[in-house]
């Protein structure tokens, strides 16, 4: 029986007897040793069957290659299999995802405050940190109120990212870690951190906040680098946050120590 695989429509034909699986060819990178090899024993010269393994990985299968491929007996359903093939995974890269998904199993188990940092940081599209700080009850009712409006295909693209990041930010409350409040003196530009007075504790970044780009995150280190903020004024003149972006600051408590102004300082 023979075994086609169309990666396309995923459909599996059959339909040639005296052929088994270990014949096909793999759309990946044993494609290639099993095709040298095939090739080879039909004696198939060496600069040909580079330009045929070339050929049926871009895609561009040629009527002269089969023709040359029929002159030395290469049976047509060998032939159909290699214009079957749509896309070939590389062995490579098939290793690599391997290693990477158990570096990353590792870090979840052993070390999941910097397996959370990771995901947030670099997997995340939208955040919703007033939820995010929260126990792990009330963001499993965020997270159920949202699933409403996803299974009704009521939700908007921002809603389902949300969605997301507050599942695994459930699963990191769940296992005794939790999410805090920016923090003027510790948050940093676009990177989640582990608070290094507690590991159980993710600082997020000034960039969660909705409309607060990386520029002026980054204004917002290198200022505090210089000396410390004395007011919210003080923080308006030496970084790039506008009025409207100090206020959602201020609405999260992240201002909390800081007066309104300079001159109130003084007292």
């Amino acid at each position: 029986v023979r075994q086609q695989y169309d990666e396309n429509s995923k459909n599996i034909l059959f339909f040639i007897k005296d052929v088994t699986i270990n014949s096909i060819p793999k759309p990946d990178d044993i494609f290639f040793e099993d095709l040298k090899r095939y090739s080879m024993l039909k004696i198939l010269k060496e600069n040909m069957f580079n330009k045929l393994y070339n050929d049926v990985y871009e895609l561009r299968f040629a009527e002269d290659e089969e023709k040359k491929m029929l002159s030395h007996s290469v049976p047509k359903w060998y032939i159909e299999s290699c214009r079957k093939i749509k896309y070939m995974f590389p062995k490579a890269h098939a290793v690599a995802y391997c290693i990477m998904a158990v570096r990353v199993a590792w870090f979840k188990v052993y070390h999941p405050e910097y397996y959370y940092v990771s995901y947030f940081s670099l997997r995340c599209d939208a955040y919703e940190l007033s939820t995010m700080i929260k126990d792990a009850d009330s963001i499993y009712a965020r997270m159920k109120e949202l699933m409403s409006k996803i299974n009704a295909r009521e939700a908007n693209k921002k809603e389902k990212d949300i969605f997301d990041t507050l599942e695994v930010c459930y699963e990191m409350t769940s296992r005794g870690y939790k999410m805090v409040n920016i923090d003027l003196y510790k948050s940093l530009a676009t990177e989640f951190r582990v608070d290094p007075d507690n590991n159980h504790i993710i600082i997020p970044p000034f960039k969660v906040l909705d409309g607060l780009g990386d520029n002026v995150a980054e204004s917002i280190v290198q200022a505090r680098q210089d000396r410390p903020f004395l007011s919210k004024e003080d923080l308006a003149e030496r970084t790039q946050l506008s009025t409207t972006l100090i206020k959602k600051l201020s609405d999260l408590g992240v201002l909390n120590d800081l007066d309104d102004s300079n001159q109130m300082s003084l007292f």
